[in-house]
């Protein structure tokens, strides 16, 4: 997968991701682009420690929900990052 196929990947994965989670997260596109950039390669390495799950075919289910998951998490850590520092 090529460099703009990872963008959009990710790009795509913390939009969904912000679908799936409940509440109201604060960030813009750029924020979503950069929580889905690194939510696709946490969930990458993740699905190719735990699983041996080849990430290279951009179309391929399995992409797709490893950079969703991991866009998940990364947004859950975001949000407890963004929620303490604003509830001060």
């Amino acid at each position: 997968m090529g460099f703009f196929g990872f963008l959009l990947l990710g790009l795509i994965a913390g939009a969904i991701a912000k679908l799936i989670l409940p509440g109201k997260q604060g960030g813009g596109w750029l924020i979503t682009l950069l929580l889905g950039v690194v939510g696709a390669l946490l969930g990458g390495f993740l699905g190719g420690l735990l699983f041996n799950a080849p990430l290279q075919d951009f179309f391929s289910i399995q992409t797709w929900l490893l950079a969703i998951g991991g866009s998940i998490i990364v947004l859950l850590i975001y949000g407890l990052i963004v929620g303490r520092r604003t509830a001060r």
